[in-house]
């Protein structure tokens, strides 16, 4: 498989109380933050209820988004395709990749919430059938064409767009959780998937299993999906030590699970919990409720845990962090920052060959300095005045050793000066020799 690559999925989940222009701000300020650090993708959900995720046009913010990042590739994360005429959704898609300049990924959903299903009249049952419906259409749309299409629920005649999008061909991908519609759907349309319910021990062993889905029904429709296309979410914070990462964390944890996923939401996998260490405690062990397997840590844990998700799954091509607002501001943004100095490199085998050649090094030291401080000594016989001073710095070397506190290292060339001393012996001798 080629590199394991990283991004965010930002539903958000935002607490209530806070202002939401700055809270788009301060949203808009990580898309720019990680951006910076070298992520590969940034998702930004749509819903339309609870207070909390208050997001409702993926396309609008990652517009803005678009307009203040140089390389991050940006997704929505997903479009509930129920709630759309699917014209008007490709007609969006096509403008926002040329705003973006070719970094749209494109993913879709039948709808997680269902307060906004419900304000829009809408069957559940029938939600992931109109996205399949919805899907199949923009597919054909945004390849350019002509679309004639009816159901219960929209109607086109001759529809086609009329400006293509900038790539060749926009990457897609699906919203897929523990019931296998998603990755059925992936595999039917040979897209890529998102799987943002890893949220418990059942849900994280369930990921293999999902990945079959998407092959067999991908065979079936004539298709192929690859796993380097397949997006698994995750949640983590680090700091610089395990404690400090729990402190960090804790309260805005307990907060997000009891204000949330308990009480608004009413999570069947989320109980109000009123010892917030144990909450985190089974967060990390169990996965924390709607943001994936939960990491509150170091960047070594966060290696550890990634490396076993892809032993259990059999590889993917994406981990995702989910973004949440556990931690302040700028304890936030310093666990994205470290996740990206260490981490990503780890995990990409960057610091591999550099580890390597520094083994290399310090296993033939003595034999690499004793061949340099050779060729150093050989130049310094050609000259007798450099031969002077040179006998001046080893004195000098000799005297700064002799002298209490001394140690030898950085006390302008002293450290170096000893060792010259000690690799050339006596310049007389050294002369004798040659």
């Amino acid at each position: 498989m080629a590199r394991l690559q990283f991004g965010a999925f930002l539903a958000p989940h935002h607490p209530l109380g806070e202002s939401p222009t700055r809270l788009l701000r301060r949203d808009l300020d990580l898309a720019v933050h990680l951006d910076r650090l070298g992520f590969d993708e940034f998702w930004v959900g749509e819903h339309h209820s609870t207070g909390w995720e208050m997001i409702a046009s993926p396309e609008l913010f990652l517009a803005a988004a678009a307009e203040r990042t140089r390389r991050i590739r940006l997704g929505t994360g997903v479009v509930s395709l129920p709630y759309h005429h699917p014209f008007t959704v490709a007609q969006r898609l096509v403008q926002l990749d040329h705003q973006s300049e070719g970094r749209l990924m494109f993913g879709s959903g039948p709808g997680a919430l269902p307060s906004d299903a419900a304000m829009l009249m809408l069957d559940p049952m029938r939600q992931r059938d109109m996205q399949d419906e919805a899907l199949g259409v923009i597919i054909r749309l945004l390849e350019g064409e002509t679309v004639s299409y009816e159901t219960d629920w929209f109607r086109m005649r001759d529809a086609r767009l009329q400006i293509l999008p900038h790539q060749e061909r926009i990457p897609m991908t699906v919203a897929s959780s523990i019931s296998p519609s998603g990755m059925k759907l992936a595999g039917k349309y040979g897209i890529g998937a998102l799987s943002i319910a890893s949220t418990s021990t059942e849900g994280l062993l369930a990921l293999p299993t999902q990945w079959s889905f998407a092959e067999e029904s991908a065979a079936e429709h004539g298709r192929t999906v690859e796993r380097r296309d397949w997006r698994v979410l995750l949640a983590w914070h680090l700091a610089s030590n395990r404690d400090k990462a729990r402190d960090e964390a804790v309260d805005g944890l307990q907060n997000w699970n009891n204000n949330y996923n308990a009480k608004v939401l009413g999570r069947p996998d989320a109980v109000h919990t009123d010892d917030k260490w144990a909450l985190l405690d089974g967060a990390t062990q169990r996965g924390a409720s709607g943001a994936g397997a939960a990491i509150i840590g170091t960047p070594d844990d966060a290696i550890e845990a990634i490396r076993n998700l892809q032993d259990l799954t059999g590889g993917f091509g994406t981990a995702i962090g989910f973004v949440h607002d556990w931690a302040d501001r700028e304890a936030t943004f310093r666990s994205w920052e470290l996740f990206s100095r260490y981490v990503v490199p780890e995990l990409q085998g960057t610091l591999r060959p550099m580890r390597a050649s520094a083994d290399h090094v310090g296993a033939n030291k003595a034999t690499l300095m004793a061949g340099a401080g050779a060729a150093i000594f050989a130049q310094i016989q050609r000259s007798e005045r450099a031969q002077a001073e040179f006998a001046v710095t080893l004195q000098n070397a000799a005297q700064a050793q002799a002298e209490p506190g001394q140690t030898g290292v950085g006390q302008t060339g002293v450290g170096s000066s000893a060792a010259a001393a000690s690799a050339f012996g006596s310049p007389d001798r050294e002369g004798d020799e040659r």
